[in-house]
């Protein structure tokens, strides 16, 4: 693939693309912002992009990327919920690092929604990319549930998802959307490098707290 047929397909994608897929993509990128800056609006942004990715994922085969999108809206509501109910005594619900039971927790995710989504797939759909859409499906199962719990992980999640998406988005023709999950990853790396540093601010606050 070299980079004139990339120049090409990318005009091509422009042409072909439909307002919803360029709205989707505005409310998409805008939400990963949001994210970054720990701001509220990345839900409802969010929300309006991932119902609109529903109706595309059907239109092109992409199944288990439509069954996610359906996932995001309903872990959109229960972050939304966790993020502006934080524990009694605290402000925010603050950034944190994933303890090893957490680690274990989201292994599991991700290889039982891989399994499930890889036979529903193979089996009972025409889908023409079972392991590549089964792959980045679960492997946004886990970066969706890390975000709403306020995990530093989620971004590691979200930086693997990106990554096998440019290429799938790319091989599907939809090369908008394709450049868009490439930009995607360029945000959650720095997205991982902001919460980084927001764990140890927030770390560094807990411990002058207790020794007061």
């Amino acid at each position: 693939m070299d980079f004139e047929y990339i120049i090409s397909g990318f005009k091509e994608g422009i042409e072909a693309m439909s307002w919803l897929e360029a709205i989707a993509v505005f409310f998409g990128i805008a939400s990963v912002f949001y994210s970054m800056r720990e701001k509220i609006l990345v839900y409802p942004t969010g929300i309006i992009s991932t119902l609109i990715y529903v109706w595309i994922c059907f239109q092109y085969k992409l199944y288990a990327d439509m069954g996610i999108n359906a996932y995001y809206f309903s872990m959109s509501i229960f972050g939304w919920y966790v993020w502006t109910h934080p524990k009694e005594g605290k402000a925010v619900l603050p950034v944190t690092w994933l303890k090893p039971k957490g680690w274990l927790v989201s292994l599991g995710i991700f290889l039982l929604s891989y399994g499930v989504l890889y036979f529903v797939l193979s089996r009972f759909t025409d889908s023409d990319v079972p392991y590549w859409d089964s792959f980045t499906t679960a492997s946004a199962f886990v970066g969706m549930w890390l975000m709403a719990k306020k995990k530093v992980e989620n971004w590691i999640a979200w930086i693997i998802t990106d990554l096998v998406s440019v290429p799938l988005y790319f091989h599907k023709g939809l090369i908008l959307t394709s450049f868009q999950f490439f930009f995607f990853t360029v945000l959650a790396t720095l997205g991982l490098i902001a919460w980084i540093k927001s764990a140890k601010k927030y770390e560094s606050e807990a411990h002058s707290y207790s020794g007061a």
